[in-house]
């Protein structure tokens, strides 16, 4: 495509209409293509200039055997990889504190594949798979790109047709360049229909801050400060802050006290005043209560919330979660259940049920499982029960709270048919453009 711009001197948009013109008459075919381009990354170009790690070793060595510092003091932050391979080879052997070269191979893998490549760039048909694949094993060496290109000809028709030097008549129902007006976007107007659901359903909405207090995200949820999902692994932490006031003196001394009595170790105030990205909406909503203390209430709070953990097609960092709470002196779980079967209904899920699971905060505690009519199984979504006498009776809430909460792309993905949540998040224009608002 590329080149019939240079040589026709017409635009992207002009030559993509004019082949576009081409194939609805079945005078053109557009065939694509994927060429994997390789270039070396941060460290391949470093082993470029100076070396592969144990290639840098094995030269050290060649002049009789060293010192295990000198090595490391020469070596850098290569050192390690070098003396792994090295040793897993069988290069070397270590006697006390010396090291001493037992081989020197002449070829290492991946040399070749560095020369070849060099500062610049190389297909995969010009390399040879194996030696390019020991360096794709290691972090930051190759850096592949994707290169898709479209080749456009003619069919046997097209060539038959004679043109003429005058011009002939405007095909008035031609193709135009298609338009695309701005609209909201699907994972938005999804948060936006639940929103309007709870409303609907009686709700309404509390907003707090994404930042909070551990005391709100987690001791006033009675989970214990040695929990895993306190760790630096689980949880992001605002470095070296700590809230000043985290509650009154009275909830303080009652949730230390439950913690004490539970889970029967020394509470200490300092965890508790480490300020966090929060973990889920529910730090909101127990904040709400405990400042309201209400006989009767239906909540609920829409918002961002972080995770320490690994993306993959189904995990984020960062997510949107719906959470809830209804509290009342007679409210049962089979209220919770009536409510979440109205909710999910309203949003076209009919097929559920619920598993007993358990939660650090509620008790009885459920899963709420919907079955995907395309992947053909059930999946999980939110997690519900009632909370806690233990989260509870400390901030002074005297009723039955019911409660439950779940991440929004989930629903989303449900939705619109997708098997990544990333999608969400990838800006492709295409598919933007083509989901459909009612879902």
């Amino acid at each position: 495509m590329e080149r019939l711009e240079e040589t026709t001197g017409l635009s992207s948009d002009q030559v993509r209409r004019g082949v576009e013109w081409l194939r609805l008459k079945d005078l053109a075919s557009v065939a694509e293509s994927t060429t994997h381009m390789y270039s070396l990354g941060k460290n391949g170009l470093e082993a470029f200039e100076k070396g592969l790690p144990e290639r840098r070793l094995i030269d050290l060595l060649k002049d009789g055997p060293k010192k295990l510092q000198d090595l490391q003091k020469d070596l850098g932050p290569i050192f390690g990889p070098a003396m792994g391979l090295a040793r897993r080879n069988n290069w070397i052997e270590s006697v006390d504190d010396q090291i001493t070269l037992k081989a020197s191979p002449a070829e290492l893998s991946g040399e070749i594949t560095l020369k070849k490549i060099g500062t610049g760039k190389m297909s995969k048909a010009k390399l040879d798979e194996s030696d390019l694949n020991s360096l794709l094993k290691r972090p930051d060496f190759v850096v592949e790109d994707a290169i898709k290109s479209k080749e456009v000809s003619l069919s046997d028709d097209a060539k038959t047709i004679v043109l003429s030097d005058t011009a002939g008549a405007i095909d008035v129902e031609a193709k135009v360049p298609q338009v695309y007006v701005a609209r909201t976007h699907p994972l938005k107007d999804t948060i936006d229909e639940i929103r309007e659901i709870f409303v609907t359903l009686g709700f309404s909405e509390i907003i707090g801050s994404m930042v909070q207090p551990s005391f709100w995200n987690f001791d006033a949820l009675f989970t214990p400060q040695d929990h895993p999902a306190r760790e630096l692994q689980d949880t992001f932490y605002l470095d070296s802050i700590s809230a000043k006031k985290i509650g009154t003196p009275e909830q303080i001394k009652k949730v230390s006290a439950s913690h004490k009595q539970g889970w029967r170790y020394l509470w200490d105030i300092n965890e508790a005043r480490k300020m966090v990205l929060r973990t889920h909406t529910t730090c909101v909503t127990i904040k709400h209560l405990a400042e309201t203390k209400p006989d009767e209430a239906r909540v609920f709070s829409v918002g961002r919330v972080f995770r320490n953990e690994k993306v993959s097609y189904k995990h984020l960092v960062e997510f949107n979660q719906i959470e809830g709470v209804v509290v009342g002196k007679n409210a049962t779980l089979r209220d919770l259940m009536g409510i979440q079967k109205e909710f999910y209904k309203r949003m076209g899920i009919t097929k559920i049920k619920f598993w007993p699971t358990f939660f650090p905060y509620t008790e009885p505690s459920l899963q709420t499982m919907v079955y995907n009519d395309r992947l053909g199984k059930w999946v999980e979504l939110f997690g519900m029960g009632i909370f806690r006498p233990e989260v509870t009776k400390p901030l002074g809430i005297n009723r039955p709270v019911l409660a439950w909460g779940g991440g929004i792309e989930r629903i989303a993905m449900l939705k619109y048919g997708l098997d990544d949540v990333r999608e969400f998040y990838n800006n492709d224009l295409n598919w933007l453009r083509s989901a459909t608002k009612c879902q």
